[in-house]
């Protein structure tokens, strides 16, 4: 079935339906469109009834798709009010939900508006970047709460139902991805594969893996971690993913703006390097009781995780610009990135030694 267009009349009139089942009289206005997440519809509004003026957040599976795996936005909320007890991994809280009546009637639900920056140091251009001293602050900040989530079992969490993703599989889930793109395309993309697929680690005890765990995905306010967002893609499996993908970008090799302001360079200048965050990982880890043991599982063969993390990377940039080039007027961010995909590549060989 195709995807459906949804104006923002038909979010008004949705969101209101539900919100009214908590709250009596509620009247949703002031709906605008958000960036960020690619599997799902995201809005903010305001919502107003008898001493409530609530800002939210609301996700909505595409109308006419079924909601399954990243559009399962029920399953966004599941993992949300999952992590709301745990202290100091903040996340937005969840005020409502919907399962609809899918595909035509998607599911939906709403969180609270949380304030703050996501902008990616090294990456992102911004009005207002934040300053040098603050991007190291939210680094190994972002580092220790990762350790905070990592020392959580799936089970102590609520989600140990949930199956358990293999590091064979995170490597053949990018393999796939690059199957489908032109041969022009990132040329060269099957040596790095096969390297990978040739010494694929033994996996380590499953953890909550959020699967785009960096500063863009999170809301700082100055330096203080105020949210952790964009759930769509989360797992149960081997945690080393998450890390790695934190550590690949203190030094990331993709690009997607030719010209950066010189207040968007100058944010970077103090940029933690992979071995800086790496040690505020352990000594997170080791604070928040982990074994000897336990710390050395969770960062040996980190370099075969950097290598398929620059893989994930050519292989999401490759199959976006593949749709993105038949296009009349091609985003020049995609093109720009895609420009550089032998880069990330060489990126993902040299981690691999």
């Amino acid at each position: 079935m195709p995807v459906q267009e949804l104006s923002d009349v038909d979010v008004v009139d949705r969101a209101t339906e539900v919100a009214r089942r908590t709250w009596p009289g509620a009247v949703v206005s002031e709906v605008r469109r958000l960036e960020g997440g690619v599997s799902s519809l995201t809005y903010a509004a305001r919502v107003s009834a008898d001493e409530l003026d609530q800002q939210v957040v609301l996700k909505l599976a595409p109308p006419g798709l079924e909601p399954v795996r990243n559009r399962d936005v029920l399953r966004q909320a599941r993992v949300l009010d999952a992590l709301a007890p745990v202290p100091g991994f903040p996340v937005p809280r969840v005020l409502l939900r919907d399962a609809g009546a899918p595909p035509e009637v998607p599911p939906m639900f709403a969180m609270e508006l949380r304030p703050g920056q996501a902008y990616e140091p090294l990456l992102d251009v911004a009005d207002l970047p934040p300053s040098a001293a603050e991007v190291a602050t939210r680094e190994h900040e972002l580092t220790r709460a990762l350790a905070l989530l990592q020392s959580r079992t799936p089970a102590s969490l609520g989600v140990g139902d949930e199956p358990v993703s293999t590091a064979g599989e995170e490597l053949a889930r990018w393999q796939r991805l690059f199957a489908t793109v032109d041969a022009d395309i990132a040329p060269g993309h099957e040596s790095l594969g096969e390297r990978l697929a040739a010494r694929v680690p033994a996996d380590i005890e499953p953890r909550l893996v959020h699967g785009d765990y960096r500063a863009a995905n999170m809301l700082f306010v100055g330096p203080r971690l105020e949210a952790v967002i964009d759930w769509e893609i989360w797992s149960v499996g081997d945690p080393r993913p998450d890390l790695a993908w934190v550590l690949l970008h203190t030094a990331p090799s993709h690009v997607f703006h030719p010209d950066r302001s010189a207040a968007d360079l100058e944010a970077g200048r103090l940029m933690p390097t992979a071995a800086d965050l790496l040690a505020t990982y352990v000594a997170a880890r080791r604070e928040l009781g982990a074994s000897v043991a336990e710390l050395a599982d969770a960062t040996t063969d980190l370099d075969w995780f950097l290598g398929v993390a620059h893989y994930k990377v050519a292989s999401t940039i490759a199959v976006i610009w593949k749709r993105e080039r038949k296009r009349p007027e091609p985003d020049p961010k995609v093109a720009h990135a895609a420009a550089h995909l032998d880069e990330v590549l060489a990126a993902g060989h040299a981690a691999l030694g």
